[in-house]
């Protein structure tokens, strides 16, 4: 069983789903502990509804020693991995290169589209509309210092409709891509069956 860290900004809703899969037995694992970048969050309620350590950690409590601190911490509960579920504070190269190919995240567009610096949130799927594309989704990624640029381990579409707004294709994209592949990408690494080759990640069924 692995011990999973989690790092929230907001509600939580793939935090929720990491958590239902984990206590249903589909992934092999437990969230540990859950650090949110800001007081107030429904993500910390979450953790307190199923009696998860939740704190909060963030830069104006610690300034130039926050990624010092957050390593510790996660290293302190010997952490597996990192799930970064609606974390909106840019990791730095430090705390990536202290869980490598340790850290995973889920993008809510089909990478390379719609993503690095300035696309999250809603601005993904605004710019998705306007771009006019027919198809989005999501995908999970080990996370590395290049903002959505680490190595790909999952990707679901999901069609864009012409009555959509940026408000209804983040919830179809969630419903239909997010809250599937992340937790499917969580047991596979629990699983042991994921390796990173010159930067692409190779799924081994063994």
């Amino acid at each position: 069983m692995i011990k999973i860290g989690a790092l929230v900004s907001g509600g939580g809703t793939n935090l929720q789903a990491i958590i239902d899969a984990c206590e249903s037995g589909y992934i092999d694992g437990k969230v540990v502990s859950v650090v949110s970048s800001k007081d107030g969050v429904y993500a910390l309620e979450r953790a307190k509804k199923h009696s998860i350590e939740g704190c909060v950690i963030n830069k104006k409590m610690y300034g130039d020693d926050t990624d010092d601190v957050l390593i510790k911490h996660f290293q302190d509960r010997e952490v597996d991995l990192i799930v970064l579920a609606g974390y909106m504070t840019i990791l730095s190269e430090k705390f990536v290169n202290a869980f490598k190919n340790r850290i995973m995240n889920i993008h809510p567009a089909l990478i390379p589209s719609f993503c690095g610096d300035g696309f999250y949130g809603l601005h993904v799927h605004e710019a998705a509309l306007k771009k006019g594309v027919k198809i989005s989704g999501a995908t999970v990624h080990f996370v590395s210092p290049i903002t959505d640029g680490g190595p790909i381990i999952l990707q679901k579409a999901v069609e864009v409709r012409d009555d959509d707004t940026p408000e209804t294709l983040q919830k179809r994209i969630m419903e239909e891509a997010e809250w599937k592949i992340f937790p499917e990408a969580i047991k596979l690494f629990a699983e042991n069956k994921l390796r990173v080759e010159n930067d692409i990640v190779r799924r081994s069924d063994k």
